[in-house]
């Protein structure tokens, strides 16, 4: 199986030169690291910032320069910042190209839940519900299963909601799931190095079907 970085890297495979797109708080922003050199993507942050670059050095952190996970970001030149409502109007109006967010849960149907659990602290909603409602394209990017061992790509989602049927692909430690148009459910696209369907079969409540073309995922 991969690792976190494995994940990250199989999740750059996702951008395209020219997308715009907004990466969620967590293992997502780690792809900004990534970018290959030479591809033009423009990474958008909802608390207003356009052309994000990558994680900052120690000698270049900018304490007043942060994401909307309140982690200290680079900007590229030629990078804009402007209110929360310009940024929410960009991804509300369907100028993000592609979003990729992690996820606590996701679905056979292409559900996703990701911002609380219940009887937990709550830090807030964010730009979550606007972007799975709002980007062209939704990435999750999570590992499989919990660290106790509870599946996390289920028949349905038991965590509240943040979209319904909104997620185009998942991309875990394990394997990569398309989620297949009218709720006709996830066909299995990628395997990790090491990995057979059988392990994934194990680790999966929803269900799935293999598909043609099984590919190594190549991170």
């Amino acid at each position: 199986m991969l690792d976190r970085e494995g994940i990250v890297r199989r999740a750059v495979r996702e951008l395209r030169d020219g997308y715009t797109v907004n990466l969620g708080i967590g293992m997502p922003t780690l792809i900004a690291n990534h970018i290959p050199a030479g591809m033009e993507v423009v990474l958008q942050s909802e608390n207003g910032i356009l052309h994000l670059g990558p994680y900052p050095t120690e000698a270049e952190v900018d304490a007043d320069l942060i994401n909307a996970g309140k982690e200290t970001v680079t900007v590229k030149p030629g990078a804009s910042y402007f209110s929360s409502a310009d940024s929410f109007a960009m991804i509300r109006g369907g100028h993000i190209d592609l979003s990729i967010l992690g996820a606590m849960q996701v679905d056979e149907e292409g559900s996703i839940a990701n911002y609380m659990i219940p009887g937990k602290m709550v830090k807030g909603m964010g730009g979550a519900m606007d972007l799975v409602a709002g980007a062209r394209r939704l990435v999750v990017t999570m590992e499989h299963t919990a660290r106790s061992g509870e599946k996390k790509i289920l028949r349905r989602c038991t965590l509240p909601l943040t979209g319904r049927r909104c997620v185009h692909r998942i991309i875990t430690d394990l394997c990569v799931f398309d989620v297949l148009p009218e709720g006709a459910g996830l066909e299995l696209v990628e395997l990790a190095p090491g990995v057979g369907v059988e392990e994934v079969r194990t680790k999966t409540e929803a269900a799935f079907h293999v598909g043609p073309a099984v590919r190594t995922m190549d991170a």
